[in-house]
């Protein structure tokens, strides 16, 4: 099985609500930042990307997320984001996220990303294609 990529993040003052707790938005920064390292990790730079070919380039967006909140995390937590390529297809990849305390799983979800160009779909370059295939989790488990 694949390993999945880690990102080590601390809960600041700015991510928490009036209880203290992680407000819930805060979780889709964080894995945000998980799927950005993701990229730099694999020599993916998005503003490289989106200034490709005169500036009319590639980038990514949410297309669908499924998102389970388990737990909440604290101030001052340290907290791990780690990212699963799951599946990889011609113009979008799936990916599987959690965030953890330890090994405490507090949320987890499955991102749908899809590759535009402009405003309109566009399939992923080959070399992008293959460098998300490579990490893609056998039969997508």
């Amino acid at each position: 099985m694949t390993h999945p990529h880690s990102l080590t993040v601390r809960v600041y003052y700015e991510d928490t609500d009036f209880s203290g707790l992680v407000y819930h938005a805060s979780y889709l920064r964080f894995m945000e930042r998980g799927r950005t390292e993701l990229l730099r990790d694999l020599g993916l730079g998005q503003r490289a990307l989106l200034q490709a070919q005169g500036g009319g380039g590639l980038f990514f967006v949410v297309r669908a997320m499924t998102i389970d909140f388990r737990k909440p995390a604290q101030m001052d937590d340290s907290l791990t984001v780690e990212t699963i390529v799951r599946a990889v297809s011609g113009a979008s990849f799936e990916l599987d996220q959690r965030v953890l305390r330890g090994e405490e799983a507090l949320v987890s979800a499955r991102v749908k990303i899809a590759a535009v160009e402009g405003d309109r779909p566009r399939r992923l370059p080959s070399e992008v294609r293959e460098k998300f295939a490579s990490l893609a989790c056998p039969h997508g488990a």
